[in-house]
């Protein structure tokens, strides 16, 4: 997530040096990871922070420093 993005909230996940710009439902708006488990892992990360993704998006939207959010287990 970066400060200077602008609506709709989204994450940006890289994996083995392909990237993807996830919305906060999981679904993948622009590019791929071409692996079926990161975007699964990615997906789940998502479902599992929801709540703590939409919270950082209004900070960073409010320009404050996001919370850093645990990574899967």
């Amino acid at each position: 997530m970066f400060f200077d993005e602008h609506n709709p909230p989204r994450v940006h996940a890289e994996y083995q040096g392909q990237k993807a710009v996830f919305d906060l439902n999981g679904n993948v708006t622009r590019g791929d990871l071409s692996s079926r488990t990161a975007t699964r892992l990615v997906r789940e990360w998502i479902d599992l922070h929801v709540a703590e993704l939409r919270a950082d998006w209004e900070l960073a939207q409010a320009g404050k420093d996001v919370r850093k959010i645990a990574p899967l287990e």
